[in-house]
């Protein structure tokens, strides 16, 4: 669990991108899809709002239902906590979430195995969890607590705000547990400590609070498929990976070299310098860049030509003032404040003139601090301390900045796109300062380094525009419209191409923000063969898999990506389908690359006039490939009947083969699969509803009463959600209410009637038509008789006709006083068959010595995968 405290920076989630790919064959409709499907069409899901492939987010409020856009958030009360099955790590013991939170202190984040209940509070957890505190103790100090126990206690470490939303992230890497605060995981470190014996199984994220309100939005959980640190060396340094002749080593002291890059490494250089000082009386020549001095003051009062005389000064006053325009801060000794405040009013340096004067009348006020001896530090009081990237950091006049590209005053270079548009008046020394390969291009001797024009080829105008205006403000300033979503995605490809790490981050930012299922395909095309992109494909691919009807049925999109993309969806652990032939459908359609929807059997008609050749064509031998991914063993037998005889079993020799052997195993029954994925059900198409004690509110029961999680619990049978029937007539004492009540019933049995020659006593439930249940667990609770139930049978059906065994019981001990809950799993292959009906039969009498046909239950409770 993780409790967040008081000032921290912003938003969510960011990575880096990198490739040279356009963005041309991007479909026309992707930002019309987005803008049709926004987030006041998004279904409610109670707590958590949508799912964003990897990347699930909560935008609801905590009740329920659909906020407004301000408002969309979930507000914990105290000593509770928001639990969804949404917010949980794709792989166990390994994940990231990203969130912003508001709160006095207290901010709480847990992690454990399972999800929790609302009233669940990490104090009272007796299994194996985190819990790490940002803000505890009144927001004074930072914990990290392992299944209960404090592990980490450190004073001094306010991170919480009451008066605004702040972004966090907390990342558990094999019991590496790192905090820190901004926009972007893996940035910002807060704090980090190694569990020595790491929890591994933790999954689950919980969202809760201490003694105050917290409020939650914007949550979003991430993949780790590396640890952090390796993750983001190849997220920053990707576009070296592909360079020749360089091993490990060297890439390393490049990134090194990379980090420490900023406006300082062109102090005093000659490098893009246009301007000298000639200082003191040896007249030394110190290079600097006057676009530089004019952001941080104004020249406009000195020379305008290249050489300023400053004969009168002392060189460690020029430096000291150069070096504080440069890196943000500098140190002077106190006999040279004078002269120091003197040259920065000459050039306006007005941030460094008012640190002089402050420190000069506390040297008058506090006689003891002359001739000490030490040199004075002077910074630049940052707005942002965290980031390194410029202007932050420096004292620039931010709007002096934004207004360069339009007035082009000092500008040393023209680009131009395709020779025949101007597109920006720039200055190489910011660009340089953004992007190493505009570094690389103006200072290593290339044509570019001399001349005052260049050309770039292939390149979007307006998206270089857009590119250009951020290294000029560290902001995109996009407007929605008909075009934004492609201009986006051209927009991140031109970020990559020229190594602008966080316009990179920005943009992959807006794209998981802006992720939809009618957005995946185009965003797929742009970014799969990308190696920096990983997190967004990734993300999309998961997106896809889990709207794979949606997104193989309202657009055509989907046939326009590469083989390798789709068949990582097609093979992807989280698929969810509600029918295998929805799968194959989708198989047929992408390898003929089909122009409308078409099913298996209109693919069919068209293989008895043409041939799997003309069809398929380059892409027949990816069917092949692709075919063996489709679980035939789970289609309807009269289905594999009809394929077995279809024009493509008979001229696609593995699609026949395929029917063949999915038809013997039906025939067997499916024995000996063992662990073979093709006989078994893809868990993602049913929603896992996991047994963790007897009684709780995990089961199909009581999901169900909550109209499936959409709103507060009422008895499933009088919602005519769930129908109940028992051997006996419905009374007082039979009454299919009392077992979905959750209230104990001291009298509570269906009694037993005459089938087939035989005393029969059964309970029957009906989940209704539209739903199934792979049964894993069960449980039942005696009423208040001494009648125990001693053998009996758990079946399952399709259709209330034909029943299946799914668990016998032979003379069980284990129920042996009034109101007991017992729960026993169901395992072998019955298990991973869906059924709408299950029974509950009497095989033997029971202890019950008046009427021991009785089948004396006051509640019942199904687990399993349920859809």
């Amino acid at each position: 669990m993780v409790l967040l405290g008081e000032d921290a920076v912003e938003d969510v989630v960011g990575l880096d991108l990198s490739s040279r790919r356009q963005v041309g064959e991007v479909s026309s409709g992707f930002w019309d899809h987005v803008r049709r499907r926004g987030p006041e069409q998004e279904k409610s899901r109670g707590v958590c709002g949508g799912r964003i492939g990897d990347c699930t987010v909560i935008n609801h409020e905590f009740e329920g239902g659909m906020a407004e856009k301000e408002k969309k958030f979930v507000r914990v009360a105290p000593f509770e906590c928001a639990w969804s099955e949404d917010l949980m790590f794709r792989e166990a013991g390994r994940g990231c979430v990203a969130f912003e939170a508001s709160a006095r202190n207290d901010v709480t984040v847990v992690f454990r195995e399972n999800v929790g209940s609302q009233h669940y509070h990490y104090k009272r957890d007796n299994s194996p969890h985190y819990t790490v505190i940002l803000g505890s103790h009144r927001n004074r100090r930072f914990k990290i607590e392992v299944d209960g126990k404090t592990a980490v206690d450190e004073a001094g470490m306010a991170l919480c705000s009451s008066s605004a939303f702040q972004s966090y992230w907390i990342s558990i890497y094999d019991g590496l547990i790192s905090v820190g605060q901004g926009r972007y995981p893996f940035q910002n470190l807060v704090f980090q400590w190694l569990d020595t014996n790491p929890n591994r199984s933790v999954r689950y994220v919980g969202l809760s609070s201490w003694d105050k309100h917290v409020g939650y939005r914007n949550v979003s959980v991430l993949p780790l498929t590396q640890h952090p640190i390796s993750l983001w060396k190849q997220v920053d340094w990707s576009e070296h990976k592909g360079e020749e002749g360089k091993d490990d080593e060297e890439l390393g002291e490049e990134c090194s070299d990379y980090e420490k890059w900023g406006l300082e490494n062109f102090l005093e250089s000659p490098e893009l310098s246009d301007v000298n000082f000639i200082v003191g009386e040896d007249e030394k020549r110190v290079p600097a860049h006057r676009v530089i001095l004019g952001i941080c003051g104004n020249l406009s009062s000195c020379s305008s030509s290249d050489v300023i005389f400053l004969r009168d000064v002392e060189y460690p006053i020029l430096h000291s003032l150069l070096q504080y325009v440069y890196t943000g801060h500098t140190q002077a000794a106190e006999s040279e404040l004078g002269s120091l405040m003197a040259l920065a009013l000459q050039f306006e340096v007005l941030p460094l003139v008012k640190q002089c004067q402050e420190m000069m009348d506390r040297f008058k006020s506090n006689k003891k601090l002359f001739n000490s001896g030490k040199n004075v530090e002077l910074s630049y009081p940052s707005s942002r301390p965290h980031s390194t990237v410029f202007p932050f950091g420096l004292p620039v006049y931010i709007k002096k900045l934004k207004q360069l590209p339009i007035t082009g005053e000092h500008s040393d270079v023209k680009i131009n796109i395709d020779g025949n548009r101007s597109a920006a008046q720039a200055h190489k020394i910011i660009l340089s300062l953004w992007s190493i390969p505009f570094a690389k291009m103006f200072t290593n001797g290339m044509a570019e380094t001399k001349s005052l024009e260049i050309c770039l080829k292939d390149v979007s105008p307006e998206a270089f525009s857009y590119m250009v205006n951020f290294m000029y403000s560290g902001e995109i300033n996009m407007e929605d419209g008909p075009n934004s979503g492609n201009l986006l995605l051209q927009l991140l490809l031109l970020a990559d191409q020229f190594g602008i790490t966080l316009l990179h981050q920005e943009c992959c930012k807006l794209l998981l923000e802006w992720l939809s299922e009618d957005s995946i395909c185009p965003i797929l095309q742009a970014v799969s063969m990308i190696p920096s992109c990983k997190l967004i494909e990734e993300t999309s691919k998961r997106n896809f898999a889990t709207h794979f009807d949606y997104c193989t049925t309202a657009s055509m999109d989907f046939i326009l990506l590469d083989d390798t993309t789709f068949s990582h969806i097609i093979q992807h652990p989280d698929l969810t389908v509600t029918s295998e032939e929805r799968v194959l459908n989708a198989i047929l359609m992408w390898c003929m690359e089909a122009k409308k929807l078409l099913g298996w059997e209109a693919v069919d008609e068209l293989m008895n006039p043409l041939t799997p050749e003309v069809n398929f064509s380059d892409r027949l031998h990816l069917l092949n490939d692709l075919l063996p991914f489709v679980r035939f063993a789970l289609l309807p037998r009269a289905l594999l009947k009809k394929l077995k005889m279809s024009n493509l079993s008979k001229r696609i020799p593995i699609l026949g083969n395929l029917v063949t052997e999915a038809l013997n195993h039906t025939e067997m029954g499916l024995a000996n699969i063992g662990t073979d994925k093709r006989f078994q059900h893809r868990r993602s198409s049913f929603k896992e509803l996991q047994h963790i004690s007897d009684g709780d509110s995990n089961g199909v029961m009581y999901f169900a009463g909550t109209s499936y999680g959409e709103h507060q619990w009422v008895n499933p049978v009088i919602a005519k959600r769930i129908f109940i029937t028992a051997s006996s007539p419905i009374s007082r004492y039979t009454d299919p209410k009392v077992l979905v009540s959750r209230n104990f019933q001291g009298t509570s049995f269906a009694g037993p009637r005459i089938e087939d020659g035989h005393n029969c006593s059964w309970w029957m439930v009906d989940i209704g038509e539209d739903h199934q249940l792979m049964c894993n667990y069960y449980t039942l609770r005696q009423d208040g008789s001494r009648a125990y139930m001693r053998s009996w049978k758990l079946q399952g059906s399709v259709d209330g006709n034909s029943w299946t065994d799914l668990r016998a019981h032979d003379n069980d001990q284990t129920i042996c006083k009034p109101g007991q809950f017992a729960s026993w799993p169901i395992t072998g292959l019955n298990a991973l068959l869906p059924f709408r009906y299950f029974r509950f039969v009497l095989t033997g009498p029971t202890t019950g010595a008046s009427n021991p046909w009785n089948f004396s239950i006051c509640f019942l409770e199904l687990y399993g995968y349920f859809r």
